[in-house]
């Protein structure tokens, strides 16, 4: 692989679940579910409010967007985990791992990205009713997915080149079963301060300052509700929220739950890590159709009337 200390990788040595590899024909099902359930579910979500012009609301619109950062992120990590757990296939070029990296944090941003918009479209409804669609325009709901986009694609796009001009010293085993920037800045011996900074600024200006945004759209809405003289409409500007906060619990808790045991528990076996890792990102893709198709009235009608169709 390398005729010096320093060199370039050719592929890199991604590690699925240690110690139990015997176990892995045991994993395909759940995983390969999950994935069908993460794929299926997002495309029909899409398709269906593409569809259905009574569906080309603001909220709608935003949850499209979801559905496809969510598809991005379920492709992006499907060819490496299935190729391990189905045919023990863990090895990935170089090129190809920064393009996973490149694409499973840029889809994440925009994610990220995507729950921060649709809680300050959440706090529009709430806030000013008879100004909602006056306020959130066609025009501007596109606008606002073009900046996502290229927020996310902007945000990680020096990542993989600086990468790539870095010398490796003989060690190309990453610690997931797909490749991550946290996992591909460990590997090289040159200096990696300018990837370590610009990686720290993009969670802090992403995930971190999102988070924070999506508390306090929160905490105007709940302060708008009590504002409602009466029960019932609290109780249905409320309503309106639900399915909103079912999808910012997912994505949220997963990630901070899994960050919690890296940290504390760590006399836990490597593969209780990795197998974490690998449901805390298909969790938000698997839960989230199901969420809204559950609990969105206008979305289950639209499905049920798919379904008694097509029988």
């Amino acid at each position: 692989m390398f005729n010096s200390s320093q060199f370039t990788p050719k592929y890199f040595l991604l590690t699925g679940l240690p110690g139990l590899e015997t176990l892995y024909p045991w994993f395909v099902f759940p995983f390969c579910t999950m994935y069908l359930v993460a794929l299926v579910g997002n495309s029909l979500i899409l398709t269906v409010i593409k569809k259905n012009t009574s569906l080309h609301q603001p909220m709608y619109l935003f949850l499209a967007m979801l559905a496809f950062a969510e598809l991005g992120v379920s492709a992006s990590t499907l060819p490496t985990v299935l190729g391990i757990f189905l045919f023990g296939a863990n090895e990935i070029c170089f090129e190809a791992c920064l393009l996973q990296m490149f694409s499973i944090h840029s889809f994440s941003i925009m994610e990220s990205g995507v729950l921060l918009a649709m809680s300050v479209d959440r706090f529009v409804a709430i806030y000013n009713p008879l100004w909602y669609t006056a306020i959130l325009t066609l025009p501007r709901i596109a606008g606002s997915a073009a900046v996502l986009g290229l927020k996310s694609v902007t945000l990680m796009f020096p990542l993989p080149f600086l990468l790539k001009h870095l010398p490796f010293c003989g060690h190309n085993v990453l610690s997931h079963s797909y490749c991550l920037h946290s996992d591909l800045i460990q590997l090289p011996c040159g200096n990696t301060r300018p990837n370590s900074i610009l990686g720290l600024c993009i969670v802090t200006s992403t995930f971190g300052l999102d988070s924070l945004l999506i508390v306090i759209s929160y905490m105007l809405i709940l302060y708008t509700v009590l504002g409602i003289s009466s029960g019932e409409g609290r109780q249905k500007a409320l309503g309106t929220c639900v399915s909103h906060m079912c999808a910012v619990l997912v994505y949220y808790v997963p990630m901070i739950s899994v960050a919690l045991v890296h940290r504390f528990v760590k006399q836990a076996a490597p593969a209780v890590h990795l197998f974490l890792a690998n449901v805390c990102l298909l969790v938000p893709p698997v839960l989230n159709p199901i969420i809204y198709s559950v609990k969105t009235k206008q979305i289950r009608q639209v499905l049920i009337r798919l379904f008694l169709q097509r029988k």
